[in-house]
């Protein structure tokens, strides 16, 4: 029996007619160059149904407590026929990248049925230069980045000759108890649900001073500090930067609509600007990103004076969680430097917050995301959240955006015997995140991007990958002094 938490439900609960709660990923296969000579719906259904045990994610569907009194049960689906959630589609002439791009998009912006498991792939073929797509979407709710990118890994071999996968071992069946069991747990639940939220409160106070918005109340950051204290938590954690989000043209009540666009960077290229400077991948990353958003935002006249504020998700999951359903993740919350003019000034600015922000982080690990979800009653924070999520967009942003780093593997891999030239993520929009989610994966050399954008905010995401390129190669002339003029005798 597994049910989902507070924070699994709160995926579901942001769900509305402008939100579509899924990650997806897009996978540019070498269709041409496939031992067979193409990858097809048919291999690819059959590849799904040899590994499905491997994606354990992909064979639950949501049982619902009577009433809404409670957050939902996973049960498993016996004889999944995983024909039902595979498509195949077909670009027409040329085929080219804006197009593949069109067609993810209206793929994307489409709700996941929660009768049935809660994942989709589109096989979509047509791509020039003998090559097709594979793109794939699972609800949040079963689903983080880190374990999103383990269900792709099940499918995927280190050769085009495909590995021999054993065959499921004998386990008890995933079920959901019986209406009138999840009514009685549901009813124990309520009774001692405040008992719960003053323990959730208590945990959340530790990390008042890292929370949007909550950190700007008076006295925040003494209250924090004082209640790690009393609770034993580490004392000398370095002092956390104002949290203030900006009004940009980022922010504000999102559409149904949806943005794609997708790029890569070699990531040597980005190891050579961070050894160069003793920073980190990511520190790298989040500078890319912040000179692209300063560009961007100047080309409209709207950058602001201060730094923009961006989540950066943090994969929280130990070893033994591998196999847990659902989501084991916090956040850590960093301005980030557009507002500096100078590239260099920008670089090692961004380098010195995450590294604040990742010390706070290991000394203090913030949870305050799953803490948040547990403080209110299942029955009222599934009715609430759509409506107050739209509330937040029309007040001053908590945050402007949401950057996501995936570690990915550097050998090439094969999918039904073609090989994957690229791998390009996409995550959830929100009324409170704003019309923007910039999320990248490191794979085979590669740093790939995949940016989604809900057009009210963000129409032209195909200019903000090209900043992206451009704020990559202005960081590789800092990392390359040129070569000195020596005087050269007569």
């Amino acid at each position: 029996m597994r049910q989902l938490t507070a924070l699994d439900a709160q995926f579901l609960n942001a769900e509305s007619a402008t939100t579509a709660a899924h990650l997806a990923g897009v996978a540019i296969l070498a269709s041409a160059c496939a031992p067979t000579g193409a990858v097809t719906r048919e291999a690819l259904i059959g590849l799904l149904r040899e590994r499905l045990h491997l994606a354990p994610a992909l064979n639950l569907r949501l049982a619902g407590v009577p009433f809404g009194l409670d957050h939902p049960y996973w049960t498993e689906v016996p004889d999944l026929d995983v024909a039902d959630h595979v498509y195949e589609v077909t670009l027409p002439l040329p085929g080219d990248e804006a197009q593949l791009a069109e067609e993810i998009t209206r793929i994307h912006e489409r709700h996941l049925d929660r009768t049935r498991p809660l994942w989709e792939m589109h096989l979509i073929q047509g791509l020039t230069g003998g090559r097709a797509a594979l793109y794939a979407k699972v609800h949040h709710c079963a689903i983080d980045g880190v374990s999103g990118a383990e269900v792709l890994a099940a499918l995927l071999d280190l050769t085009p000759e495909p590995r021999t996968v054993e065959p499921p071992a004998s386990s008890r069946a995933t079920t959901a108890p019986g209406p009138a069991a999840m009514i009685a747990t549901a009813v124990t639940r309520s009774v001692t649900h405040p008992a719960r939220a003053l323990r959730s409160l208590g945990r959340v106070v530790t990390d008042l001073d890292v929370i949007p918005v909550a950190e700007a109340l008076p006295g925040a950051r003494m209250v924090a500090a004082a209640t790690r204290m009393i609770s034993g938590s580490p004392r000398e954690l370095p002092a956390p930067p104002s949290l203030s989000a900006p009004r940009t043209p980022l922010n504000g009540p999102i559409s149904a609509e949806r943005r794609f666009s997708y790029g890569s960077i070699p990531l040597a290229d980005v190891k050579r600007v961070a050894k160069s400077f003793g920073l980190s991948v990511n520190d790298v990353v989040m500078t890319l990103c912040a000179s692209a958003l300063r560009s961007w935002l100047r080309e409209r006249d709207a950058l602001p004076d201060q730094p923009l504020i961006a989540a950066v998700p943090v994969a929280v999951r130990t070893a033994s969680a591998q196999d847990v359903v659902g989501n084991q993740i916090s956040a850590m919350v960093a301005p980030m430097p557009t507002d500096l003019a100078c590239p260099l000034e920008r670089l090692r600015t961004m380098g010195e917050t995450m590294r604040t922000a990742k010390r706070r982080f290991a000394g203090s690990p913030a949870t305050w995301m799953s803490e948040l979800s547990s403080m209110l009653p299942a029955t009222v924070t599934s009715l609430a959240t759509p409506a107050v999520f739209r509330l937040a967009s029309k007040m001053p942003p908590p945050i402007n955006l949401i950057i996501s780093n995936v570690p990915g593997p550097q050998v090439p891999l094969y999918l039904c015997g073609a090989r994957v030239l690229g791998y390009y993520p996409m995550s959830v929009l929100t009324d409170v995140s704003g019309g923007l989610n910039i999320t990248c994966f490191s794979y085979d050399g590669s740093l790939n991007f995949g940016i989604l954008s809900c057009p009210e905010q963000v129409a032209d995401v195909w200019r903000l990958m090209g900043h992206l390129q451009e704020a990559m190669d202005e960081l590789m002339e800092l990392a390359v002094p040129r070569p000195s003029r020596e005087m050269v005798p007569a």
